[in-house]
Formats: structure tokens, C-alpha cells, sequence
């Protein structure tokens, strides 16, 4: 349900072209591959050289899918390179070895860190298996078709590798896993989007038959190619100039302008049916204000944006004394569910701070109606993917988004609550904050005012309803109510703890939300992660983004500059976080990435 990858959604931005750098005869060669690691992320460069001297290139982070992140800015004397990813805000600088195989250096996206890239010095095999070389298939989803290309090669020891590429989504070089041929058998794993992909090659090795599985098996079969396909690039984001940081009253005439092209023939032009509602606060001050089809009272899916308020819920019950944070989640679940594993196991501050090391997806979700695909997932199945898969904690687990985590997340405390996540919801944090129209269930007035979703290419299509899963994505609201959240978060103070009339979730809600704005665990660099909220250490933002399948949400708040912001949108794109971001810019005084692509 997290649209934006932690660095940034993937991308396919190359040549980039860069400042001359002078003759490079008496230079170190540095064209080709790099491989380095910056704490649990394993990161590639890639370096190529212009006609005319120039270095370009572009980096991936294929653990969190981002793939061909554009590098600019080269200056390199054959001693020292460095270089920017102006998309994610990030600087690389170093040395380089005599010989060109070792890059060591900084990394600085917001703290600095140390990265080394060495050079790839993969060899292939001096004769390629029957399933080596480019291949081609066509995963048919609803009604989208998407492009899938394999690039796999064998080394000298016969062991195989490969590349997934999803050429109309730009997704490129998404790495595989457990790539095994035996006999005509041949699988693999792509474990960034949590598929598997598993058939036969045939007789004449020029067609591989198969199952991809990504929650739902589908055919995907392939067929040989004798060259690879590119995806069609994206260009990098442009910013409109900085202007002195905008005042709320003042905003919606600074967006009028910056959104002409987005109204005239973009994003939210007529024909379209999209339509976007935006809530901002600034120093007390508020605004709600709409474009194309969203009225000012329109409810949204806001998607994963949920997790928030799964965490500002679990926050509560700490507070009000019944859940600890070091408490294995096994605890709060039907006795029996799972077995005690010999170790450590997974509690609910792991669960919380995504660093529990589940899947992004139980491996049991096969949903019946793709359109509405969590609707049938329930307690049962997710407490039968615990019984198989255990609670067993791995040693220090990185950052890994996970629906199913916090899915578990909201259901252990339904059950420890004796309830419904819905109805917790309600008690431990819609109803002490006064927010009337956040709600998983829409009653038939609330109905009448849920705005139609749309996916990417403008069609309409079916609201998504989650059961166990409710505490990842279930939950519904309007922008007004989300400045009720926001200026909560801004403002914990607020709510006082000592009148002697105010309900239990009441007293403790001041204490709660204090609680969960605490930063707990590293994200990647420049980033962390408090109560599902990530923390951006440049900006000082708190935020978080949501999707399904026909809305997406982008919000943020920050208690240094006591300014936040909402953005809901009808539409499955990526709208919303340059939207977002966009708010956030203008209200600062930076430049502001530009919303007329």
C-alpha cells in the first residue's frame, strides 16, 4: 500500500550527462558496475563514459525496488570522484584506487554514512545454460497487461542469476533470488515485490512455461529474445523556483498557478474524473480547498496512511496500561495460535517500526475478487500463516515495509481488546479526537459522499474493503478530519489529561500521541521511523503515503515549523506525493518540484 519506496518509487532515469572531466588517458577506467552496501541496502552504480570525455550514470537500490536513480554532478581527477542523486537529495564523495576497482567514500542524504563501491567482477560461464540470454513474457492483471523481462547468465562455478524487468511500470533490475534450473525445471524469486515464478523450459529452449505468484498465481510464460528491451524513460523531476515561504491564507492562489497544466491537460484535467482534496495548518491557521471532481466534504481512501493511527492506537493501550511495547504480539493472539519459537521472538514495538522481518505478504493471500483483493482475508488466515510461518524474530531485522505487519499489528490488539479494529479505532482515537468522518465502514450518508476511485488510466474501479488486514490500509476519511489528525500531532498539549470528565482514551491521548512521535529505528539514511510515521531528519517532516487500488494519500506535519498537510486523491498515481511534497516546499520557501508533468 506504500506507494513511495523509501528513497523514492522506482524509477528508470538514465543518461544523465554531466560536466567534462578532462582526458582520462591517465585517469583510472571507472566505466562498468559497482557494488556496494549502506547498512541492510545493497546498492549498484553504474558508470558510462561520453563521446566527448563525460561521466554518467545512475545508481539502484533494488531491496527497496528503486531502480536507476539518475546521478549528476561528476567531478572526477583520477584521485577522487563525487557525484549527486538530485531525486533523493543525495551526495556521494570519495576516493579511487590505482587500478579503478575501489570507490571509498561518503554518503550524505541528510547524515553522512560510509559507502564503498568495489567493481563487479562477475565472469560468466564459458558455456551459457539452456536458459541463459533475454526472454520475454506478458502478465495479464485485471485489465492491464504488463510487459516482464528476464535477463539471466550463469558463472564460471554454474551458478545463476537474473533480472526482472517490468518495462511498462519502469521497474528494471529488480534482483532475483533462489534462482534454480534442474533439468528442465526452472524457478526464482524476485524478493523486493515478494514474487515467485516458477515452470519449465521446453524442448527447443526457446519458450519458458510458468506460474508468477505475488499473492495470486497467474500465468506468465515466456519466450526467447535475441536482444533486450528498455524502458522508456522518465525524466527527472524539475523544480519551480523557490519563492518566500507561502502563508496558508495565501496558498490556494500559489496553487491556482502552479496546477494550470495539471487542470488544463495533466493529471486532473477534464475527462479525467480526478480530483484531489487538500487540507494544510500552519501556526493554528487552516485551509481546505479542492480541484477537479473532490468537494470539500469528499471522503477518501487514504490507504496506508492507516498505519498511523494503528500506531497512535497501540500507543493508547500502552499508555492506559494494557500492552507493553517489548510484549511479543504471540501474547495478545487466541491462545494456541502459534507456537513459542526458541528465541527471540517479534513484539509489538517490532511490529510497529516495521523492523519485525515479515514479509511485505502472508504467503496464504489468494484473494477471490482481484478487485477488492482483501476482502476475504480473515482472522483465520492470517492466524494459519502464523502457525506455519512462526514469530520468531531474526537477528537485528532491517527496515521492511509490511502490510501483513501491521495488519497483525491491529488485529493483536483488537484481540487483546475483546473487539473489532474498527470499533477500537473508534474508542482509542476517532472519537477523543472528535473526528466524525474516519471510519472503515461508511454509514449510508458517508456513502453518498465517498468520491469515486479511479486506477491509473482514469477507469473506475471497486473500493477495497480489509478484514484482517484493516490495521494496514481499511480506514476512510475526509481532508477536514485528517487537519483534525494533523494539528492532533502538531499539538499533543492540547488535550489535557486532568478533566475529571473526559472519557479514558481522552485522558491518555495527549500522552499517546507524544509517545508515538518518539524515533525508534533507522529507516535508511536521512530517514526514520517512529509509530508507522518515517521521519525525514533534513526537513524535520513526520509523513506518510498511502494507496489502494483507485486512491492515494500523502501527509505530513512538523512540529518545528508547526505547519502540516494532507493530500487525497481518487486516483492511483504518484499525484498525490508530488502534491504533497509540492505543499510542503511552497510552505518552507524551497523550490518546489514542479506538478506540470
Amino acid at each position: 500500500m506504500l506507494r513511495r519506496s523509501v528513497l523514492l518509487v522506482i524509477l528508470a532515469l538514465f543518461a544523465i550527462i554531466a560536466p567534462r572531466i578532462g582526458s582520462a588517458q591517465q585517469k583510472p577506467n571507472l566505466v562498468g558496475n559497482y557494488l556496494g552496501s549502506l547498512g541492510p541496502l545493497h546498492l549498484k552504480l553504474h558508470l558510462k563514459a561520453n563521446a566527448d570525455g563525460t561521466l554518467q550514470g545512475a545508481m539502484d537500490s533494488p531491496d527497496q525496488g528503486a531502480v536507476g536513480l539518475a546521478c549528476a554532478d561528476f567531478h572526477y581527477n583520477g584521485k577522487s570522484l563525487s557525484f549527486t542523486v538530485p531525486i533523493v537529495h543525495g551526495t556521494w564523495s570519495g576516493t579511487v584506487s590505482s587500478d579503478g576497482k575501489l570507490l571509498s567514500g561518503t554518503w550524505n542524504q541528510g547524515s553522512p554514512m560510509p559507502l564503498n563501491f568495489a567493481r563487479d567482477t562477475f565472469v560468466p560461464a564459458t558455456k551459457p545454460t539452456p536458459v541463459d540470454g533475454i526472454w520475454l513474457g506478458t502478465l495479464s492483471a485485471g485489465k492491464h497487461s504488463l510487459r516482464a523481462q528476464l535477463t539471466i547468465k550463469s558463472d564460471q562455478a554454474s551458478h545463476e542469476y537474473c533480472t526482472f524487468d517490468s518495462l511498462d511500470q519502469g521497474a528494471m533490475g529488480l534482483e532475483c533470488a533462489k534462482v534454480v534450473l534442474y533439468g528442465n525445471d526452472f524457478s526464482f524469486d524476485v524478493p523486493v515485490v515478494h514474487g515467485h515464478w516458477s515452470g519449465k523450459l521446453a524442448p527447443d529452449d526457446k519458450s519458458l512455461t510458468g506460474i508468477w505468484s505475488q499473492g495470486t498465481p497467474m500465468p506468465l510464460n515466456f519466450q526467447r529474445q535475441s536482444t533486450a528491451l528498455a524502458a522508456k524513460p522518465i525524466p527527472p523531476p524539475t523544480f519551480d523556483p523557490a519563492m518566500p515561504p507561502v502563508p496558508v491564507a495565501e496558498l490556494q492562489s500559489v496553487l491556482d498557478r502552479d496546477l494550470a497544466s495539471a487542470l488544463k491537460n495533466g493529471a486532473l484535467a477534464p475527462g479525467t474524473q480526478a480530483g484531489v482534496a487538500i487540507g494544510v495548518a500552519q501556526h493554528g491557521v487552516t485551509r481546505v480547498f479542492t480541484y477537479g471532481t473532490a468537494q470539500t466534504n469528499s471522503i477518501f481512501e487514504i490507504g496506508s496512511i492507516t498505519k498511523t493511527f494503528t500506531g497512535l492506537v497501540l500507543a493508547q493501550m500502552v499508555a492506559q496500561k494494557k500492552v507493553k511495547l517489548d510484549e511479543p504480539v504471540r501474547w495478545l493472539l487466541p491462545a494456541g495460535t502459534v507456537a513459542k519459537p526458541e528465541g527471540p521472538e517479534i513484539t509489538l514495538l517490532d511490529l510497529v517500526t516495521q523492523h519485525s522481518g515479515l514479509p511485505r505478504m502472508p504467503d496464504n493471500f489468494h484473494p477471490a475478487d482481484k478487485n477488492n483483493p482483501y476482502a476475504d482475508y480473515r482472522a483465520a488466515d492470517l492466524y494459519a500463516f502464523l502457525a506455519k510461518h512462526g514469530v520468531a524474530k531474526p537477528a537485528d531485522p532491517p527496515f521492511l515495509y509490511s502490510n501483513l505487519g501491521f495488519g497483525l499489528l491491529g488485529q493483536a490488539l483488537a484481540d487483546r481488546a475483546k473487539t473489532t479494529y474498527p470499533k477500537l479505532l473508534q474508542e482509542e482515537a476517532t472519537s477523543p479526537l472528535g473526528m466524525k468522518d474516519t471510519v472503515v465502514s461508511l454509514s449510508p450518508g458517508q456513502q453518498r459522499r465517498f468520491i469515486q476511485g479511479h486506477d491509473a488510466e482514469h477507469h473506475p474501479v471497486h473500493a477495497w474493503d480489509l478484514d484482517a488486514m484493516a490495521g494496514a490500509g481499511a480506514i476512510r476519511s475526509t481532508a477536514s478530519d485528517m487537519l483534525i489528525y494533523l494539528d492532533a500531532n502538531l499539538h499533543p498539549e492540547k488535550f489535557s489529561s486532568s478533566a475529571a470528565s473526559a472519557t479514558p482514551a481522552a485522558r491518555t491521548l495527549s500522552t499517546a500521541l507524544t509517545q508515538s512521535h518518539e524515533l525508534r529505528a533507522d529507516v535508511a539514511p536521512g530517514m526514520r521511523i517512529a509509530f508507522a510515521w518515517l521521519y525525514n531528519t533534513t526537513t524535520g517532516n513526520y509523513w506518510h503515503n498511502g494507496g489502494t487500488g483507485g486512491y492515494t494519500s500523502y501527509a505530513f506535519f512538523n512540529p518545528k515549523s508547526d505547519d502540516a498537510a494532507v493530500v487525497l486523491s481518487n486516483t492511483s498515481s504518484r499525484f498525490a506525493d508530488l502534491l504533497g511534497e509540492h505543499i510542503g516546499e511552497r510552505l518552507s520557501g524551497k523550490p518546489a518540484i514542479s506538478l506540470s508533468n
